[in-house]
């Protein structure tokens, strides 16, 4: 079987999956694609490749300033800035010019570094390394991490900082450490997931045993008696299998982030 890079080779392998052209499937085209996009969707909430881990970069503008908020609607991929994403949780952010950009020569970490790295090829970075890291600690029991709020559906980043200040004046850096959905439309290779296209077709045989029974025992011509009760149980069956089958196998482990 060739390899599946598309949305219309994954909805004829599901169709012939459940029996056609050999079987009429009583299952509209619309209703097909529901299906597919509930199954991608199921996939990249669940599945440990529905996501992946990305750093948005953003220079904070005066409109960001007004908002006070951060519009996670203009990420873009890291490879290809034409590309958007979309972020389903961000972790933490990484602010890169803060006021550690305005150091002096009074500044305890200016003289960390100029009296003990003073030689790179002989003086111990010990001392220095133990040094930061208890500044490092001070710093997060006095000051405490930048606190911040998203939400998947809002696309919002909100930073409980000072806006337009010192903290956050325009040009300010922040690189936001996230999760961003992984797009079929875009990284083809996901429509010949194994699981995928499990539960894609289960799903399509639910919908099409839900029609069915609306004609429950009607007998065609020759005797055959249409039976969508059985067809919709066997695919609520596969269906609650291949969930339990992604918890069990596939769930990505779990991490807090915002969401």
């Amino acid at each position: 079987m060739a390899t599946i890079t598309n949305r219309q080779d994954f909805t004829t392998y599901c169709l012939k999956r459940l029996g056609f052209p050999v079987i009429e499937i009583n299952v509209d085209p619309d209703q097909v694609q529901d299906r597919i996009d509930d199954a991608i969707q199921y996939w990249q909430d669940y599945h440990f490749d529905g996501l992946q881990k990305v750093y948005w970069i953003h220079y904070v503008t005066q409109d960001d300033i007004n908002n006070q908020y951060l519009d996670a609607t203009q990420a873009t991929d890291q490879s290809n800035n034409q590309i958007k994403i979309e972020l389903a949780g961000i972790t933490r952010i990484f602010p890169l010019t803060d006021s550690q950009a305005t150091i002096n020569m009074f500044d305890l970490r200016y003289q960390l570094r100029l009296n003990e790295l003073y030689d790179f090829t002989s003086a111990s970075y010990i001392n220095y390394n133990l040094t930061q890291q208890h500044l490092r600690s001070l710093e997060i029991q006095f000051t405490g991490e930048v606190p911040i709020r998203f939400q998947r559906h809002m696309q919002r980043l909100y930073i409980d900082w000072g806006w337009g200040n010192y903290e956050a004046p325009v040009g300010t850096v922040v690189v936001a450490e996230a999760y961003a959905v992984i797009n079929p439309e875009i990284y083809n290779l996901v429509w010949n997931d194994r699981w995928l296209k499990e539960y894609a077709t289960a799903l399509i045989k639910r919908t099409w045993g839900n029609n069915l029974s609306k004609f429950e025992g009607l007998q065609l011509p020759g005797g055959v008696t249409l039976n969508g009760s059985k067809i919709y149980n066997e695919a609520v069956s596969e269906i609650e299998r291949l969930e339990r089958e992604m918890e069990n196998n596939y769930g990505a482990p779990l991490e807090w982030f915002m969401n």
